[in-house]
């Protein structure tokens, strides 16, 4: 009884996201890592404690192509097991329908070898369910998870005959370019709202980030409003996090919104509405002119010693 997890890989680095695949996979046996990219991806997945092979393949990593590669593996593996990112959501649906497997998707617990626990209805409620297939498909939110610790020594790696070639083909790649630590597994996160109201307005957002260190995030509103680039949404259509601080500015609330930041341990929300449905959610609440109290708050954490 074994486990595979379909690493994450970003600018040909392992994202931080594998590792807390990992550090959750473990729990059910031991664990191989797929990795489709460089060698120094290959080589940061083998020094995870926990794994035991890393598999390492060459080639453009398309969706459909990789649940091919996945699908010749599976009869070695009990479970399959991916993050509930845009890699994950695209590969795994595609694995499970070639295996005529049943998959389990957003899992936020492992209760058991079997028994795993999701968010239901945009996150308003927790289902735990039992899956009585003999192998399993998984995406888990790698957010929920600590991440895996450095091994004393690195696990082997083996190497696979490239994937082959797709149906499809990669017409551009589109991504923002930041020094912000990695939005879905960021133990800080600022988030602007469409209150912002503007571009412009949201670097005051990007200045209180650089200060704290933190990540960057932005509603679906203000994403379709041309302020926050799309790699930046957060909520039940973009990413979902769960830092153990969350700023939320002008944020009211939506659903879709609440859904993705669910997991947030602390959350701050600043919003001239004291009634707006995140104000009475967070555990401190602002109210005030964002222009006004943002810039305050940041002179004071210069003023305390944190620089950007």
């Amino acid at each position: 009884m074994s486990v595979l997890v379909l690493a994450e890989c970003d600018k040909g680095a392992l994202a931080p996201a594998t590792a807390r695949l990992v550090g959750a996979a473990a729990r059910l046996g031991p664990v191989d890592v797929l990795v489709a990219g460089p060698p120094a991806a290959a080589a940061a997945a083998a020094s995870l404690a926990g794994v035991a092979t890393v598999l390492v393949t060459a080639g453009d990593g398309l969706a459909d192509n990789l649940a091919a590669l996945l699908e010749t593996l599976a009869p070695r593996y009990t479970w399959l097991l991916g993050a509930a990112s845009s890699l994950g959501k695209d590969v795994m649906p595609r694995l499970a329908a070639r295996l005529d497997i049943q998959p389990v998707t957003d899992i936020v617990a492992i209760e058991a070898p079997d028994r795993f626990t999701r968010p239901i209805y945009a996150g308003n409620a927790l289902e735990t369910l039992t899956d009585p297939q003999e192998r399993h498909v998984l995406t888990l939110r790698a957010a929920a998870f600590p991440p895996a610790a450095t091994a004393e020594k690195a696990a082997p790696i083996e190497t696979l005959p490239p994937l082959a070639a797709s149906l499809g083909q990669r017409l551009s790649s589109q991504r923002t370019d930041s020094d912000a630590p990695d939005l879905a597994t960021a133990r800080i996160v600022v988030g602007g709202g469409v209150a912002v109201g503007s571009a412009e307005g949201f670097r005051l957002i990007e200045t209180l980030a650089q200060t704290l260190g933190a990540a960057i995030g932005a509603t679906r509103a203000a994403v379709d409003a041309g302020y926050a680039p799309n790699d930046w949404q957060v909520g039940q259509t973009g990413k979902v996090i769960a830092p153990e601080l969350y700023i939320a500015i002008g944020i009211s609330g939506a659903l879709q919104h609440l859904a993705g930041i669910a997991g947030a341990r602390r959350i701050v929300a600043i919003n001239t509405d004291p009634d707006a449905p995140l104000m009475r959610l967070a555990d401190l609440a602002l109210v005030g002119d964002l222009f006004e109290v943002v810039p305050r708050l940041i002179a004071e954490l210069e003023k305390r010693g944190m620089k950007r």
